[in-house]
């Protein structure tokens, strides 16, 4: 006997076998008439009955009694018995009355004389199946209810080659397109000519692809024609298996928030332009005074030069100079009048902070008076700042006047700078410290807004420090205030870093005269005024060299040549006189140029000193002149 012939047994017990062995499908047969010959364990396993209950029965009884009713059952086996299957899906009855959804296959049996014998029943409890297909059907029917009723976003899907697939409610509000209008156009139709001339379309669908996503502003166009500012964002879809199969695309409408932030410039360009009104009628009421008696020093001198008419050339000469002297005085007050008031937007530069604020400091003290004192505490090497500076010029006039007017008998002034690393990056900060009578607690949270002002009437706008406030902002840094009752207030604002290059101009060295490269010596005991004078002697076109003091100056030059030596006057061991009188002996040919604080004028007299001395505080325009006219001046004996 071979091995096949060992385990081989007859076929119906075989087929009995297999029948039995299935248990996720119910395997039975019906009769001509629909009554049940046989029974699986499948079948007793989800349907409930034992094959002795059953067999002999009529299958209808699986049936619901709507679909019994409905003569579902005689139907299914006449499509079988005719067409030689019926297949459906429906809801069916166990033993115990449960329901249970069925996929039930009727397959027709014939004879070998072509008569119906009966029929095959396959059926399969598909419950669970049927269960997270609805819910997976509600819950995409929900996600359509969701993106339909959302007005305030075009929500849509483009293939991947950017044609239109799906269009949402919000869509055809937003854009004015029915979806029948749009379906299977490519995106590219919402966009401006100018965009589609660049190819914009292109772009944004390659940086979503590339980046995982693309983000905009723009102007977009509407069916009619009509233009509207668009915050879009285009998103890659990817299917299970990673393939890309198209974009989803969510446009919102932001027009009115466009035309919001272009009032708000507005109204910021207004309010600064107000505040800047306000301080000019400060500032002018110092510098009336100053500029008065300018033009008694230039009547007096013509007047005197008129009426000495045999005057001897040196002294007509000495009253000419001053009255040159006075008027580049008088062109730059009113230059800083002019410059303060302009109306126009900010024009943001790039600066150092220190330099700019020491070159201000005769204007703020001019304002203050006689009462207050004004210190300045600068740090050298700070970080450059891309800032407007008449708007800084403004915020500062409107701190110190603050500050002022919280010290009616007098007090002191401190302004400072520091570099300053936040959260937000790296940054400049510029602190404005008072010894005044101090802000109470509840009117502190309150000053920043426009309008709000503590002092009586018609003494204030209350835009002074609201101005400050939105300088700081626009310029892409912050504002904040301290200040306790008695003892002060505190105002920082805090400019954010640039990285960009300071902007050197040369026309104020043009304008000089200077001759390009010229070798200068610059003696300086306080690192921060040594570092802002070498800002301003490279500004003006020199090659600089340092020293701290004036012994170091003398070991200089004893190693190197100079055309000019520029020395403070006021330093520890060698004064700036000492060392000026030493260079003439050593270095007779070599012109020293001084600088004080101390002097009112900004030239004492030849007869008294010998040496020419620049009035601190100094700017590039004096600092030019002062070297112009001693490098062109003839030595003295």
């Amino acid at each position: 006997m071979t091995t096949a012939d060992r385990y081989k047994q007859p076929p119906a017990e075989v087929f009995q076998l297999l029948v039995d062995a299935v248990t996720d499908y119910a395997l039975y047969m019906l009769n001509a008439e629909g009554r049940i010959v046989t029974w699986n364990t499948g079948a007793e396993r989800f349907k409930g009955y034992s094959a002795d209950e059953i067999i002999g029965e009529h299958f209808s009884r699986f049936f619901s009694p709507e679909d019994q009713a409905a003569g579902v059952p005689a139907r299914a086996l006449n499509a079988a018995a005719h067409e030689g299957r019926f297949e459906a899906e429906g809801w069916r009855v166990r033993k115990d009355g449960s329901r249970f959804w069925a996929h039930a296959i009727l397959d027709a049996i014939y004879g070998d004389d072509g008569s119906l014998k009966g029929f095959a029943k396959i059926t399969r409890d598909i419950t669970e199946k049927r269960r997270l297909e609805q819910a997976t059907y509600e819950s995409a029917l929900q996600l359509k209810m969701l993106v339909e009723g959302v007005r305030d976003y075009a929500i849509y899907m483009l293939d991947p080659r950017g044609q239109i697939t799906s269009w949402n409610s919000g869509a055809q509000a937003i854009k004015g397109y029915e979806e029948q209008e749009v379906l299977g156009q490519h995106f590219s139709l919402f966009y401006t000519e100018e965009d589609r001339a660049r190819d914009m379309p292109t772009v944004a669908l390659e940086s979503s692809l590339r980046d995982g996503k693309f983000e905009a502003e723009a102007q977009r166009v509407r069916k009619n024609g009509s233009l509207f500012w668009a915050h879009v964002v285009i998103d890659p879809i990817f299917n299970q298996v990673g393939e890309h199969v198209g974009f989803a695309k969510i446009t919102r409408d932001i027009t009115e928030r466009k035309q919001a932030e272009q009032e708000l410039r507005h109204t910021q360009e207004a309010l600064l332009q107000s505040q800047k009104l306000q301080a000019l009628g400060e500032l002018a009421g110092g510098i009336a005074h100053d500029f008065n008696n300018l033009m008694t020093v230039m009547r007096g001198s013509a007047d005197f030069l008129l009426r000495q008419p045999d005057l001897p050339l040196e002294k007509r000469n000495r009253y000419l100079s001053i009255m040159l002297e006075t008027s580049e005085r008088a062109t730059s007050l009113t230059s800083q009048l002019l410059a303060f008031a302009r109306r126009q937007p900010l024009e943001p530069e790039v600066i150092d902070l220190s330099v700019r604020l020491d070159a201000v400091g005769e204007m703020l003290q001019r304002t203050l008076g006689s009462l207050y004192g004004l210190k300045f505490d600068l740090a050298p090497g700070l970080w450059p700042v891309e800032i407007d500076p008449a708007g800084l010029e403004a915020a500062l006039l409107n701190a110190v006047v603050n500050a002022r007017d919280a010290m009616p008998n007098g007090g002191r002034i401190t302004i400072s700078t520091a570099n300053s690393t936040r959260e937000q990056g790296d940054g400049v900060l510029l602190s404005i410290r008072d010894t005044g009578e101090g802000i109470p607690p509840e009117t502190l949270q309150r000053v920043f807004e426009p309008f709000f002002t503590t002092k009586p009437t018609g003494k204030g706008t209350g835009l002074g420090l609201s101005q400050i406030h939105g300088y700081a902002v626009q310029s892409g840094g912050s504002a904040r205030i301290e200040s306790e009752v008695g003892k002060g207030t505190l105002v920082e604002l805090w400019l954010p870093r640039t990285h960009k290059q300071r902007q050197v101009d040369r026309a104020s060295a043009r304008h000089a005269g200077l001759p390009p490269g010229l070798r200068v010596l610059l003696v300086e005991d306080s690192e921060h005024v040594r570092y802002f004078a070498r800002q301003l002697l490279e500004d003006l076109g020199c090659k600089v060299v340092e020293a701290s003091d004036g012994q170091d100056a003398l070991l200089v030059l004893q190693e190197r040549e100079f055309d000019l030596v520029f020395s403070d006057i006021v330093m520890p061991g060698r004064s700036g006189l000492e060392l000026a009188t030493q260079i003439r002996l050593s270095h007779a040919e070599l012109p020293v140029l001084l600088a004080s604080g101390y002097s009112s004028k900004q030239f004492i007299p030849i007869n008294e000193r010998k040496f020419p001395i620049l009035r601190k505080p100094y700017k590039l325009e004096t600092l030019a002149a002062g070297i112009n006219q001693l490098i062109g001046a003839p030595e003295e004996a």
